[in-house]
């Protein structure tokens, strides 16, 4: 992305403070324009402050000084606040569009790229996209007016000597364009690797069992450090290119001020207008090396802001429909569906068509890849097929609102995923407001009664990072109580039961047959134990249903579910 367009997308989010960011900038005008006055106060005091007939009392010498000070405080001041004020609002501004993005991205994006880097890039990115205009473009406007009323105010005093003075202006921005390409690509590669390693802790944090079980600590600590080490030797190629640039500036800067002090001896010039003239020149020096410096923050936050924009502009997920249904029947039908995952050689799921009617259960089973996550991911529109469609209560999938076709899901996962919030927060999560008796029902149909009795603060009780503070078996019945109260026509069960052990599963058993009474249910299931009393029993093969039918037929083909069910049964009598 060039520069220019991100400093173009940069100002328009400054634009709705626009206001305020006037106000820093005229409280950074006036900082600057103290610096010429000091210089004029210092002439005055030095040619006339010392003669016997002073044309004026010699308090106003101080007077004026302390008057100049109180205009640089004012201006100080007010720079630093109306800048947080403008920059802190355009930080949490894009953060939200950032993030927003996040929640709309397709499934496919979480595939392609590390949970790590989409939280650094909303995280830290942008913390780096907004340290940047406080630090480079602020320190600009304001340096820029420094150098600008000084200069102004050399030409004014003596234009000869201030044009060899001004000299090196041209030769700092030679040597800054010379860095910046490699800045630029250094600070690139550089929050890579750091999305990279924030991943590699991310990981780190969340499989600490794993890694201490099967002794992974070497494993992870070599991941860490080659990332470590990339990062270090970006940091000291950074630095070697940035440093130059100081030195170099500043040895042409003295040279250049060198020949001017020579040539103000030999000009003809008053005290005062030598020393004033030599201080404004010697001011120049500090906004001279701020601009200098500029450059290596600046690429680094163009870097960050190219990561941050390549979010915010990513094609959100695919919402054609413009259909709000009702509550849903729950007659699912699809018709010969195809899909094939990105980059994937053969289909997931090939010319699959299955009905399923309002109140059935259906249950799919087969080895491990025969297309039951991908039937999931198509039912719930996580991905669209390829060829083929869907169908709700007879309206196309493509036709519905995203939104209102996943207000008639609800799923329990063998993944569970809750929140570091209330239990109340995560059984009715995503109601705007949550519905205490109905809570209350769903806590005793998933038979979380005793455990909600047993919480500090009852259903109140914040259960940790992805519920952290409760079993397994616990979490899986909180996912559970989740789809009991959002009470969606269509259930998706995948391997809803496989972490409880065998008296928690008889109890949730019985919850689920109450809450699968009257809906359509898709069953996915490993132990074929849990599905025998399905109405339908869908066995599925690389992508195609090779067998489907009553539990008891099944087993009469003596085909692939009767050969998968016998040896289940012979696996558990050995045991």
């Amino acid at each position: 992305m060039e520069t220019k367009l991100i400093i173009r997308r940069l100002l328009a989010l400054v634009k709705p403070y626009q206001s305020r960011a006037w106000m820093a900038l005229l409280s950074m005008a006036i900082t600057a324009a103290t610096q010429p006055l000091l210089g004029e106060a210092l002439k005055v005091l030095l040619d006339d402050g010392f003669k016997d007939n002073i044309a004026f009392s010699l308090w106003w010498i101080p007077a004026i000084l302390v008057s100049i000070f109180i205009l640089r405080g004012i201006g100080t001041f007010g720079t630093a606040y109306f800048n947080n004020w403008v920059l802190s609002r355009v930080l949490n501004d894009m953060r939200a569009m950032a993030f927003e993005k996040v929640l709309r991205l397709p499934v496919a994006r979480y595939q392609d790229e590390s949970t790590g880097k989409i939280i650094n890039t909303v995280v830290n990115d942008v913390r780096q996209v907004v340290d940047m205009i406080q630090s480079v473009f602020v320190a600009c406007v304001r340096d820029v007016l420094v150098v600008i009323g000084l200069l102004g105010t050399l030409l004014y005093l003596n234009w000869k000597l201030t044009l060899v003075a001004i000299v090196v202006i041209p030769l700092t921005a030679v040597i800054v364009r010379t860095t910046t390409k490699r800045l630029r690509n250094l600070n690139r590669e550089s929050q890579r690797v750091t999305a990279e390693m924030t991943g590699v802790v991310e990981e780190a944090a969340r499989g600490h069992q794993v890694i201490r079980v099967f002794a992974g600590e070497r494993y992870e600590r070599q991941r860490f450090h080659r990332r470590s080490e990339a990062l270090r030797g970006f940091s000291q190629r950074m630095t070697v290119a940035f440093a130059a640039t100081t030195p170099v500036t500043q040895i042409a800067t003295s040279l250049a001020l060198s020949l001017v002090i020579v040539l103000a001896i030999q000009a003809d010039m008053t005290v005062g207008e030598f020393t004033q003239f030599v201080t404004m020149m010697l001011m120049l020096l500090t906004p001279l090396k701020s601009l200098a410096e500029v450059n290596g923050p600046m690429q680094r936050g163009m870097a960050a802001a190219e990561t941050v924009f390549g979010i915010i502009d990513s094609e959100p997920e695919v919402d054609t429909g413009s259909r709000e249904l009702g509550r849903a029947q729950g007659h699912l039908v699809l018709e010969n569906v195809v899909f094939r995952y990105p980059n994937a050689l053969n289909p997931a799921m090939n010319g699959v068509s299955l009905e399923v009617k309002p109140g059935q259960t259906v249950a799919l089973v087969g080895v491990s890849g025969g297309g039951k996550s991908t039937f999931v991911n198509l039912v719930t529109r996580f991905y669209d097929p390829e060829s083929g469609r869907l169908l709700l209560d007879g309206v196309p999938y493509t036709d519905i609102k995203l939104a209102s076709l996943r207000g008639q899901l609800a799923m329990v996962s063998q993944n569970v995923v809750l929140f570091d919030d209330t239990l109340a927060a995560n059984i009715a999560y995503g109601a705007e407001q949550v519905d205490y008796e109905r809570l209350a029902a769903a806590v005793r149909a998933a038979h979380l009664t005793d455990v909600v009795a047993r919480l500090p603060d009852g259903i109140d009780t914040r259960i940790g990072e992805n519920g952290s503070r409760l079993s397994g078996g616990q979490r899986q019945r909180v996912a559970i109580a989740r789809a009991i109260y959002k009470d969606a026509p269509l259930l998706i069960l995948d391997e809803a039961t496989s972490a409880l052990d065998n008296e928690s599963e008889r109890a949730v058993q019985a919850a689920l047959d109450t809450l699968m009474a009257g809906r359509t249910t898709i069953v996915i299931a490993h132990r074929l134990s849990t599905i025998e009393r399905a109405d339908r029993i869908v066995v599925m093969e690389a992508g195609r249903i090779v067998e489907q039918g009553t539990h008891d037929e099944l087993l009469a083909m003596k085909g692939m579910y009767a050969n998968l069910y016998h040896l289940q049964f012979t696996a558990a009598e050995a045991q």
